[in-house]
């Protein structure tokens, strides 16, 4: 038997079954968050993003009426609170004194014997991934977006553009001037091609 739909589990969590909404956050529960880590670039404020997403879809369970998949319906809520926690913060200027500050050094976990990759192809590999890292956080916010909504939550480019209300041809030119930005700025990481 296959799992219920996103859409029957928020139907069963409106007529009260608690269960239906448990499975509906285990499912979303990594998606949504690193979606917004993301956007708000701060663990601490992530946390508090994930907790309000799931406080409006709680409070608006009863205006989800189906003319959009749930997901769909979800990232908007997200992206809405996401762009206005970006705009309280454009007020600020100093860092929150809850920002986590960065970790030094290794967890005891990646610190002991592994028989897998060496030290020196993890720090390679950890490099690389900083770097990709880096090049998409640099990525205008509207490239940004829509790439991490693909790449990452794996969303079609129709439902990009309700999250975003934009038309999907618009959401598709995003992301191929942010892939083209990432290639460019990536470019010294292609494999090296024999003649």
């Amino acid at each position: 038997m296959s799992d219920p739909s996103d859409e029957v589990l928020l139907a069963g969590y409106r007529d009260g079954d608690s269960a239906a909404f448990e499975m509906l956050l285990g499912r979303y529960r990594g998606p949504l968050f690193n979606f917004l880590l993301r956007s708000a670039r701060d663990r601490g404020r992530a946390e508090e993003l994930y907790q309000d997403v799931w406080i409006k879809v709680i409070e608006r369970c009863d205006e989800f009426r189906g003319d959009a998949k749930f997901s769909t319906w979800l990232y908007t809520i997200a992206r809405n609170l996401s762009i206005d926690h970006q705009r309280k913060m454009k007020f600020r200027a100093h860092a929150s004194l809850e920002a986590t500050p960065p970790r030094s050094g290794l967890p005891v976990a990646e610190r002991a014997h592994n028989p897998g990759p060496s030290t020196e192809q993890l720090a390679i590999g950890g490099l690389v991934r900083q770097r990709i890292a880096n090049a998409v956080e640099g990525l205008p916010d509207e490239q940004r977006e829509v790439f991490l909504l693909r790449q990452l939550q794996g969303l079609a480019f129709k439902e990009i553009a309700e999250v975003v209300g934009v038309p999907a041809n618009t959401v598709k030119s995003r992301m191929r001037y942010a892939l083209e930005r990432l290639r460019h700025i990536l470019s010294d990481l292609e494999e090296p091609h024999e003649l």
